[in-house]
């Protein structure tokens, strides 16, 4: 449908979430649907939105093609899931039931499991099979309304491997309808297999990958996982500066089991940081303070049984918030975006506005991205239809309701209704 026009209606609400504030926290009020409304796209953007009956003259103007709706629909913009790791083989399902057991992580490591076990699978697929795997994910949460997703390597842990998995993502990315934006990893942990100190990895990451992925250009983002067990605020300064001098964005997997992470990501003017579980006043308003969107990840809370992410704390000291779904083989295998979403609200008691909020446009800011995420001309035409009258009903089913109909680039890419296009 390039550089043609698409009326689609009659909508019963309509949630632009257009105009809202990035940072802070968000009263119901403040959606504002549009009653029978409708969005006229031009290509792969939006070209106007309205109240149906008005963009019904522009259509006839237009020529537009007409998608009628019958019955009730409820529309938002495209979720944006600003965090998962689904480029990966192999499954941890032995894991999460020794979990379950009362297994402590350094057990269940020393038993065989943890990050490791991962990396061991995926690097025994072909890029080819790792390629195939990501875009059926991708394809599954596109189906769920996800239509731009964030994915990480860090289960290569080498420079080869690496560069397997962001070109796998980069394939995945052409097969599938949704957007796929990559995130090199490579300091998820020390592989056990490296001949050297943790800092020595890193060094070798930084002069040997990072010239090949910006050759590539497989990536424009850089990540670490700042944590016990994993890498220290000290070692991973001198590996976020050379990110930086190639041109890589930052972002940080930040206080997840202890402090310390989110300071990094402050200093060094990350996009985002992500986890917060283990976040106290000081770190709360040290996010809150910079431009840093904090990224609250509940479906590792659920996976690991472990508290959510303050996020009621942090919009209320005025930051940005993110909810992601850091689909992943062992701490979030789930992978359910809007219901994790639902769930966070509950127990941190976030408000509808704020729930939307943090899985679009905000989610968007994580990310870099400020073409999607609200429904206003000139954004991208991504949006979902949810076959209800109360937009309320949505998250009120938590999870359970999921897209009738979803639209990615001005094209409807899922439906399970009977007047497609």
């Amino acid at each position: 449908m390039e550089n043609e026009y698409c009326l689609i209606g009659p909508i019963s609400q309509l949630i632009t979430l257009a105009d809202l504030p990035e940072k802070g926290p968000l009263k119901d009020e403040v959606l504002q649907p549009i009653l029978e409304g409708g969005i006229l796209v031009r290509g792969e953007l939006i070209y106007k939105i309205g109240r149906y009956s008005e963009l019904l003259e522009d259509a006839e103007v237009l020529n537009a093609t007409k998608l009628v709706l019958e019955g009730h629909y409820v529309c938002v913009p495209g979720f944006i899931d600003a965090h998962t790791h689904i480029c990966f083989a192999g499954s941890r399902a032995n894991d999460y039931a020794m979990r379950n057991s009362g297994k402590s992580y350094l057990k269940i490591a020393q038993a065989g499991g943890g990050i490791w076990d991962t990396v061991k699978a995926t690097r025994k697929a072909t890029e080819a099979e790792l390629t195939a795997i990501t875009t059926a994910r991708a394809n599954r949460h596109l189906q769920e309304g996800v239509t731009t997703t964030e994915v990480k390597s860090g289960y290569g842990l080498s420079v080869a491997e690496e560069l397997k998995m962001l070109r796998a993502i980069a394939a995945a990315d052409q097969e599938t309808e949704a957007d796929l934006i990559s995130t090199c990893l490579a300091a998820h942990m020390l592989p056990k297999d490296f001949e050297g100190t943790a800092e020595m990895y890193l060094k070798q990451i930084s002069d040997e990958l990072f010239p090949l992925i910006q050759k590539e250009n497989l990536t424009t983002r850089v990540d670490a996982f700042i944590e016990q067990g994993a890498f220290s605020p000290e070692l991973i300064g001198p590996y976020f500066v050379m990110a930086q001098q190639y041109g890589f964005s930052i972002t940080v997997h930040a206080d997840q089991f202890s402090a310390g992470g989110s300071a990094v990501a402050v200093n060094f003017n990350a996009l985002s940081a992500d986890h917060l579980e283990a976040s106290a006043d000081l770190e709360i308003n040290l996010l809150a303070g910079s431009e840093v969107v904090a990224v609250a990840l509940p479906g590792a809370s659920i996976g690991l049984g472990c508290a959510f992410t303050p996020a009621r704390k942090l919009l209320d000291a005025g930051g940005c918030l993110a909810i992601a779904s850091d689909w992943n083989p062992g701490s979030a295998p789930m992978g359910d975006l809007l219901l994790q979403a639902a769930l966070l609200g509950t127990f941190q008691k976030l408000s509808n506005a704020e729930i939307w909020a943090g899985i679009t446009f905000r989610a968007a800011k994580a990310l870099n991205l400020y073409d999607r995420g609200q429904l206003a001309p000139a954004m991208l035409a991504d949006f979902n239809l949810f076959a209800t009258a109360d937009h309320q009903e949505i998250l009120y089913q938590q999870g359970k309701l999921k897209p009738a109909q979803v639209w990615k680039n001005g094209r409807c890419v899922y439906s399970n209704l009977k007047n497609e296009l």
